[in-house]
C-alpha cells in the first residue's frame, strides 16, 4: 500500500513539473488501476484570470452596496468590499475541494478577521483526493475577510481569504 502511495505522489510530483517546464496552466489525468480503483489528479497553475463569472455578479451586488457607502467611502472601494473575488488581496483556491478552517474538530481556527498574518502562515486547509493541503498566505497583512465557511465545498480559482 505504501509503494502505490508512492508511486501515486511521484506521478503528480511528474505532472508538477510537466506543468513548471511547459506553456500549460492546467493538467488533468483519469488512470483506472484496476477492479474499482482509480486515480484521478488535477494539476494547475495559478494565473490572474481565475473567476470568469464574478464580473456577472459584481453589477447586481454593487447597485445595492454603493447607495448605503457612497457616504461614506468612494463607490470603486463599495465595489471592491462586495466582490472579494475582485479584491486586490484576495486569496483563491488553488484546488478543487473541501474548506476547513482549524486543523480539527474543536481545535481553535487557524486565522480569524483581524488577525495580522506573515507570509507563509497557514490560512486554512483545502482536502483534496483525502489529502489534506495547508494553504499559505502569500503576503503578509491583515485579515480582513474570510469568505469561506467550514466544511464548505470549494472551486478552483475561488476567493477563500481576504488580506490586506
Amino acid at each position: 500500500m505504501g509503494t502505490t502511495h508512492d508511486a501515486d505522489t511521484a506521478f503528480i510530483k511528474a505532472l508538477a513539473d510537466l506543468l513548471k517546464d511547459s506553456d500549460l496552466t492546467e493538467i488533468e489525468v483519469s488512470r483506472r488501476l484496476g477492479g474499482d480503483d482509480k486515480l484521478e489528479v488535477r494539476v494547475s497553475r495559478q494565473t490572474i484570470q481565475q473567476v470568469v463569472a464574478a464580473p456577472t455578479a459584481a453589477p447586481a451586488a454593487a447597485p445595492m452596496a454603493a447607495p448605503a457607502a457612497a457616504p461614506a467611502a468612494p463607490g470603486a472601494a463599495a465595489e471592491v468590499s462586495s466582490d472579494p473575488a475582485q479584491h486586490p488581496g484576495a486569496v483563491t483556491s488553488p484546488m478543487v475541494g473541501t474548506v476547513y478552517l482549524q486543523a480539527e474538530p474543536g481545535s481553535p481556527a487557524f486565522v480569524s478577521v483581524g488577525d495580522t498574518v506573515s507570509e507563509g502562515q497557514t490560512l486554512l486547509i483545502i482536502e483534496a483526493m483525502k489529502t489534506m493541503n495547508q494553504i499559505p498566505s502569500p503576503r503578509a497583512g491583515k485579515v480582513t475577510r474570510i469568505v469561506v465557511g467550514d466544511s464548505e465545498p470549494v472551486e478552483f480559482g475561488a476567493p477563500l481569504v481576504v488580506i490586506e
